[in-house]
This record gives C-alpha cells, sequence and structure tokens, in this order.
C-alpha cells in the first residue's frame, strides 16, 4: 500500500535537510496518515481508509459520503468497491 491519503491525495514530499554550514542533504517529509474505520450509513457497511489528518478533518466538515464522492471525481479512491457503489 503506497502512503497516499485516499480522501485528500496527499503524499509524501521531498525537501532537503539543511546543516549549520548550509550543507544540503535530500530527506523526506511523510504524511501523517493512519488506517481509520468508518460506517458509511448511505450503504449500510463498515470501510476502511487510509487517511491523513487532514483527511480526517475533511470528513468531519463535509461528512463521509460527500468526502468520499469528493475523492472518487479526483482519482483518490481507486478501488471498484467504492466506485461501484457511487
Amino acid at each position: 500500500m503506497s502512503k497516499v491519503c485516499q480522501i485528500t491525495g496527499k503524499k509524501a514530499m521531498v525537501g532537503n535537510n539543511v546543516s549549520h554550514s548550509k550543507r544540503r542533504t535530500k530527506r523526506k517529509f511523510d504524511v501523517n496518515l493512519f488506517n481509520k474505520k468508518f460506517f458509511w450509513v448511505e450503504e449500510q457497511a463498515w470501510i476502511t481508509l487510509t487517511i491523513s489528518a487532514a483527511g480526517l478533518r475533511t470528513i468531519n466538515k463535509k461528512g463521509l459520503d460527500a468526502a468520499i464522492k469528493e475523492a472518487a471525481v479526483k482519482g483518490y479512491i481507486n478501488e471498484v468497491k467504492y466506485l461501484d457503489i457511487i
């Protein structure tokens, strides 16, 4: 499983470690991801999503159904079981 949020599409970024002498070395900024289980009321089913903290706030703001539909339109959710329902 790749480290990508299924709601917002956030993924790891690349940047630099900068030492005191300004010497730069490459590093990776990972996303704050976790697996969360939700009960999807409209479909009467439990689903597990890999989401970031920002994705969880999006679900709290818009609702699970609206967030999943928007993520499917944008192409962040690729699983067939989510796309068949919508």
